[in-house]
């Protein structure tokens, strides 16, 4: 889901890049260890002791899912919890959750989970495909005579739905906030 380079930040002031990727989330014992293999290696090359701090040099989402942005001095183990989370909720709600946290529609991951309901997902559809839709439910626009049907800007008629703010195209799908 989500790949970290983990930097000891000692042995990077004392000018020594010292760190590995890591694929987040891990089981918390797995995470510790990992973090201590990283200052070890620091203590090591540096010839010194009680290594503490990291840092995150680069991250790179996975699965095109960016959910947040990662600050270098992130809690690691908050950000692991908060990725277990996320990873626990199905392929879909992934994908609404990381819509919502993107358009700011939610303050946090507790609040985007929260709203998953309140998305609706257009799969494959343009805004024009939603338009043409709404048409045929409120005014059965397919009962109107072709030379009024066929003359209906249903483009226009998305843009506007996308200018009220409750559609976006986001991916290769629109997604309806109805909350």
């Amino acid at each position: 889901m989500l790949e970290i380079y983990l930097t000891d930040l000692q042995a990077y002031n004392e000018g020594h890049l010292v760190g590995k990727w890591i694929r987040l989330p891990l089981a918390p014992f797995e995470l510790a260890q990992a973090l201590s293999e990283v200052l070890c290696e620091g203590e090591a090359i540096c010839h010194t002791d009680n290594h503490e701090e990291y840092f995150i040099t680069d991250y790179d989402w996975l699965d095109n899912e960016a959910f947040f942005h990662i600050d270098e001095y992130e809690d690691i183990y908050a950000l692991n919890e908060k990725l277990q989370i996320i990873e626990e909720q199905a392929p879909d709600k992934q994908s609404v959750i990381a819509f919502l946290l993107h358009e700011n529609l939610a303050a946090d991951l507790e609040d985007a989970i929260a709203k998953v309901d309140d998305v609706i997902v257009h799969k494959n559809q343009t805004m024009e495909d939603i338009a043409y839709e709404v048409m045929q439910e409120l005014y059965g626009a397919d009962l109107l005579p072709s030379i009024i049907a066929n003359h209906i800007d249903y483009e226009g008629i998305g843009r506007e739905f996308e200018m009220d703010g409750n559609y976006y195209e986001y991916g290769s799908d629109i997604y309806e906030y109805v909350g």
